[in-house]
C-alpha cells in the first residue's frame, strides 16, 4: 500500500464564539451587583480602562446631554458578525455609546457609606458558650470535654454526638462526660447542647419550674400528636380536659425550638432592584438603577501613546491596542446590556400592564417566546436578561422570571396565570376561620365559583410551594 501526500481544498462552516461575544453573553446574564464586581475587576486588570470621576461640571453636562438626547437606537443582540474595527475613532466612541437616550438612570451619592459598615459583627454561639465555660474555671479535662461538645453543635445549638461518641473521643470517664454536658445544658441560651427537640423543650420547662406537669408529659410522650394538633388523642391518653391541653400547648408554643437561632451568623442578602417602574402622570416610567455603576472610558494617555510613533515600541503599541479594544468591547457590551434590559422590561410592561395597575391576581400567562417575538430577539437572550434581575414595581419587588408562568384554563373566558391562582389560594386561606380552616377540596369548590377549574392535588402543590400548612395543622382551638 503506497503512501502519498496530497493537497486538498475543503470549505466548512462552523459557529465560533469569539471572546467579544463571550463577554457580551457573560455580562448579559450577570446581576447588577455581579456586574459592578466584574467592572471593578476589569479596572484592575486593564490599564487602559478608567472610571470617570463625577464632578459638578460633568454631572451637569451629562444631565444636559440626557435631556436633549434622541430616542435610543434599536436594541440588538450581539452576534459574532459584530467586530471592532482596527482604526477606532477613540475621540468619538464615548458620544456613541455613552448616550443612553430614552434609557433613564437613577443614582445617589457615590460617597454614601454602606449600611453594613455600621453593623458590628455578631458573637458566635461557640464563643458565647466557651466564655461561659471559662467563667467556671474548669480543669483541663473539663475544658477538653467542653470544647469537644461546643465543636459538635450545629447552628441551632443541638449536640450532634451521642454520649458514647463523646466518651470515645474525649478519652475520659463517662461520668465526667455526663457532668460536663449537664453543666453546659444550663448555659445561655436555654436549651442549648440538647440532643433532640424533646430534650431541648424539657430543659426549658425545667428552667420555668414546670416539671412533672401536663406540659412535660406532652413534651415527653406526645410530640407527634402535638405536631399534628391531635389534641383529642392527648386528652384520651392523659385523661385530662381539652382546655387544659390547650393551655399547656400555649406554654409549649412560647418555648424556643432552636436555641442557637439568635447567634445565627448568616448575613442577610438585600435585594437591590436593577429596574424601577414608577407610575407618573397616568403612565408607567422605566428607570434603570445606575447607583454605584462606574462610568467607564479609555484613558486618553494611552491613546496618545499609541499615536506617538517615536517613543513607544511596536510590541508595546500592540499590547495597548489590544487592551483598548478590550475596553471598548466592555463599554459597548455594558451599554448594549442596559438597552436590552430596558427593551425586555418595556415588553413585559406592555403584556402585564394590568398586573402593574391592579396586582398579582391580574397577572397574565406569558412565556419567554412572547417577549422574544415582541422585541425581535432569541428566547435564550430573554432568559439570560431575566436571570437574577429584580424590578421594583408599585406592587412590590419581583424577579423578572416571576412574570413568566404557565397558564391554567378557565371554565369560560381567557386563561389565567398560575401565580394568580396561587394569590387567590393565599387570599382564601387568609380570610378563613382559624377554628375551621378550609380543606383543599373546599378550596377547589371555591375556585370553581371564580371560573377556575383545578384538581385538589394542584391546590395542595401550590399551597406547599407557598409554605402554607394543611388544614389540620392550620386549625386553632
Amino acid at each position: 500500500m503506497a503512501l502519498e501526500l496530497r493537497q486538498q481544498l475543503k470549505l466548512t462552516q462552523q459557529l465560533i464564539m469569539t471572546p467579544q461575544l463571550q463577554m457580551a453573553i457573560k455580562l448579559l446574564q450577570l446581576s447588577r451587583l455581579e456586574l459592578v464586581d466584574t467592572i471593578h475587576q476589569e479596572l484592575e486588570e486593564n490599564p487602559t480602562l478608567e472610571e470617570i470621576q463625577e464632578t459638578a461640571d460633568t454631572t451637569k453636562d451629562r444631565e444636559l446631554e440626557e435631556s436633549s438626547a434622541a430616542q435610543p437606537e434599536e436594541a440588538r443582540e450581539v452576534t459574532i458578525d459584530e467586530k471592532i474595527n482596527e482604526d477606532i475613532d477613540w475621540s468619538n466612541y464615548i458620544n456613541e455609546y455613552n448616550s443612553p437616550g430614552k434609557v433613564n438612570f437613577e443614582s445617589e451619592s457615590r460617597d454614601a457609606p454602606q449600611y453594613e459598615a455600621f453593623v458590628s459583627s455578631k458573637e458566635s454561639l461557640s464563643d458565647h458558650l466557651l466564655w461561659q465555660l471559662l467563667m467556671l474555671s474548669p480543669t483541663d479535662i473539663e475544658k477538653k470535654v467542653g470544647s469537644l461538645i461546643i465543636g459538635n453543635l450545629n447552628k441551632d445549638g443541638y449536640l450532634q454526638l451521642s454520649l458514647d461518641d463523646l466518651y470515645q473521643q474525649s478519652g475520659v470517664s463517662m461520668e465526667m462526660v455526663e457532668d460536663v454536658l449537664e453543666t453546659m445544658q444550663s448555659f445561655d441560651p436555654v436549651g442549648v447542647c440538647a440532643r433532640d427537640l424533646r430534650e431541648c423543650l424539657l430543659l426549658q420547662a425545667k428552667l420555668l419550674n414546670i416539671n412533672n406537669s401536663l406540659v412535660t408529659d406532652i413534651i415527653s410522650d406526645h410530640l407527634k400528636n402535638l405536631e399534628n394538633k391531635n389534641y383529642k388523642a392527648i386528652c384520651r391518653a392523659l385523661k385530662v380536659k381539652l382546655k387544659d391541653v390547650i393551655a399547656a400547648v400555649n406554654v409549649i408554643r412560647a418555648l424556643e425550638p432552636k436555641p442557637g437561632r439568635e447567634f445565627n451568623e448568616e448575613t442577610p442578602h438585600y435585594i437591590v432592584p436593577d429596574i424601577y417602574v414608577y407610575k407618573s402622570e397616568g403612565d408607567f416610567v422605566i428607570v434603570l438603577n445606575d447607583d454605584g455603576m462606574p462610568k467607564l472610558r479609555v484613558n486618553p494617555f494611552y491613546k496618545q501613546a499609541v499615536s506617538n510613533n517615536n517613543e513607544v515600541s511596536t510590541n508595546t503599541k500592540d499590547y495597548i491596542r489590544d487592551k483598548m479594544r478590550s475596553a471598548a468591547w466592555l463599554i459597548r457590551s455594558i451599554h448594549q446590556r442596559q438597552k436590552t434590559i430596558y427593551k425586555v422590561m418595556e415588553s413585559i410592561l406592555k403584556f402585564q400592564r394590568e398586573f402593574f395597575e391592579k396586582g398579582v391576581v391580574h397577572l397574565k400567562p406569558m412565556v419567554l417566546r412572547d417577549v422574544a417575538e415582541d422585541i425581535g430577539m432569541h428566547e435564550s437572550t430573554i432568559s439570560r436578561v431575566t436571570t437574577n434581575k429584580y424590578t421594583h414595581t408599585p406592587q412590590g419587588i419581583f424577579e423578572l422570571k416571576y412574570f413568566f408562568n404557565s397558564s391554567i384554563k378557565r371554565l369560560n373566558g381567557e386563561d389565567i396565570a398560575s401565580a394568580s391562582v396561587q394569590a387567590k389560594i393565599k387570599k382564601i386561606i387568609k380570610g378563613e376561620n382559624p377554628k375551621k380552616p378550609f380543606s383543599d377540596n373546599k378550596m377547589v369548590e371555591m375556585l370553581k365559583t371564580d371560573n377556575i377549574n383545578i384538581a385538589r392535588r394542584t391546590v395542595a402543590k401550590y399551597r406547599e410551594m407557598m409554605g402554607i400548612l394543611s388544614s389540620s395543622k392550620r386549625k386553632q382551638f
